[in-house]
């Protein structure tokens, strides 16, 4: 078996010093009904489900004091043989940083992430540090991140920061967690669910009428929901409760007409602006450019994948536009940039066939590459626009693709595949000079917005807390 490789990927200086060693031993979870129930529903939609832990058994037969010193985004190969992956064997890792000492079990119980235990040191309340390991037993290679508090993970980071700085987390096709055509649901929890687990960006499509702004969620021409029509004013206020509760986060959300109603484009900019933007304006952020972290705090920021009123372009923004521009946006591609320059996206999402799955993966390893080839500066602490600055594209990178007439390229089937790869990417290869399909040199490594599906299943955030992970590479000295 390999030895095992730890990725430091925290601004604190760690140290492993010493390892257990246990026998595994597998623990039924739950209830004789709940596994049956959860095994047929993973094996129907393809969700990871697991009835069994796998637990240290009695004594340690096996333990030794070892000195491996754990730079921040540093990566050391160790001469700790890895655990068994036939589940056989389980290593226990104690851990020093500064005069605190935390232990964790690898693989983890439920072999998701998990959080490391605090075991001495100081007590230092809100401030204390905490750790979340994640393990690929893969490549034998743990990789150890902040945990950060999920919910309101912005709060961190500096004011001045620009947002294409940032490694947000995004979904596809947000609210599509309802019982719906396999083809239509993409996501496992609702849209409260995801915000409080870290989702920054939100996927919406909306149905559009001629007579009343009453905007249906769709995806394509069908509803999120066969059960009832789930409307885009209940979204909203879902997402202003999240906000006045955590007032240091900010929303992108990218709306794009599709359904079945006849309403235009122009139709659904006026009722955005009339019904939302000018009842609540302290609530949204509208002005044609990317702002600041510090000026988008507690907004939402419109993203527009649709085209705009006359009379709104002639009145808002001293005609530049209204909201950040995405109308023309690239289809079906592994690089574009849309209109404008603000936005540059991987978006191939025709997977027709099951091996396609493999080229999704490749693009969006590629997608991740490139935004972190880039070097930015925070911007002056006026945060005045300034229309001669050097525009600084957000990247999009969609992790999601689907088939309509293709069972094996569902949306779930597809996660179930790309979600791993990517999480296995971002622990071992991402930020590393000349570790991603290009060899490209790392600047600054920002995943950019990385839009997932299906994240969330049986609690498994893991995605999510890898992208939101690499926001403290921006809090380094």
């Amino acid at each position: 078996m390999a030895d095992l490789i730890i990725r430091n990927l925290t601004i604190t200086p760690l140290e492993l010093t010493s390892v257990q060693r246990f026998q595994g031993e597998k623990k039924r979870t739950g209830n004789v009904v709940s596994n049956v129930t959860g095994a047929i529903s993973g094996f129907i939609n393809a969700t990871d489900f697991s009835a069994h832990h796998i637990l240290p058994k009695g004594d340690s037969h096996d333990a030794r004091d070892v000195s491996f010193h754990l730079d921040p985004f540093r990566t050391v190969r160790t001469d700790v043989r890895t655990a068994d992956p036939a589940g056989r064997e389980v290593l226990r890792l104690t851990f020093r940083a500064g005069d605190r000492r935390y232990e964790t079990d690898v693989p983890s119980p439920s072999r998701k992430s998990a959080v490391m235990t605090r075991i001495d040191g100081d007590d230092d309340g809100d401030d204390a540090l905490d750790l979340t390991v994640v393990y690929v037993p893969t490549g034998a290679f743990l990789a150890i991140f902040s945990s950060a508090k999920l919910h309101a993970w912005m709060k961190q980071l500096d004011d001045a920061w620009p947002l294409p700085m940032l490694s947000i987390p995004g979904t596809h096709n947000s609210p599509t967690c309802h019982t719906a055509l396999p083809s239509v649901r993409c996501q496992s929890v609702g849209v409260p669910e995801q915000l409080q687990n870290g989702v920054r960006f939100l996927d919406i499509r909306v149905s559009v009428n001629t007579d009343n702004d009453t905007l249906a969620l769709v995806h394509s021409v069908f509803p999120v929901s066969l059960t009832s029509i789930k409307y885009f004013p209940d979204m909203v206020d879902d997402i202003y409760r999240f906000l006045d509760a955590n007032p240091s986060e900010t929303i992108l959300m990218s709306i794009k007409r599709e359904g079945a109603g006849r309403g235009t484009d122009q139709h659904l900019s006026r009722y955005l602006k009339a019904g939302y933007v000018d009842k609540h304006p302290d609530r949204w952020w509208t002005e044609p450019r990317i702002p600041s972290l510090g000026q988008a705090r507690g907004r939402i920021i419109i993203v527009r994948r649709f085209g705009l009123d006359e009379e709104i372009v002639r009145n808002c923004w001293d005609g530049r536009g209204w909201g950040i521009d995405g109308q023309h946006w690239p289809d079906n591609c592994e690089d574009g940039t849309c209109e404008g320059g603000h936005i540059r996206v991987q978006d191939f999402y025709d997977v027709t066939e099951s091996q396609n799955i493999e080229r999704k993966i490749d693009y969006s390893r590629g997608q991740l590459e490139r935004s972190a080839e880039r070097e930015f500066h925070v911007i002056g602490p006026d945060h005045d626009h300034n229309p001669d600055a050097a525009l600084l594209p957000i990247f999009v990178n969609f992790l999601s693709g689907s088939n309509f007439f293709n069972a094996t390229c569902w949306p779930e089937r597809i996660a179930a595949k790309v979600n791993p790869a990517i999480v296995e990417y971002l622990c071992i290869r991402h930020g590393e000079d000349g570790k991603g399909p290009k060899q490209l040199k790392v600047g600054a490594a920002s995943t950019g917005i990385v839009v997932t599906d299906w994240v969330g299943a049986n609690g498994d955030w893991d995605l999510i807390r890898c992208i939101v992970g690499w926001n403290a590479r921006l809090q380094l000295p």
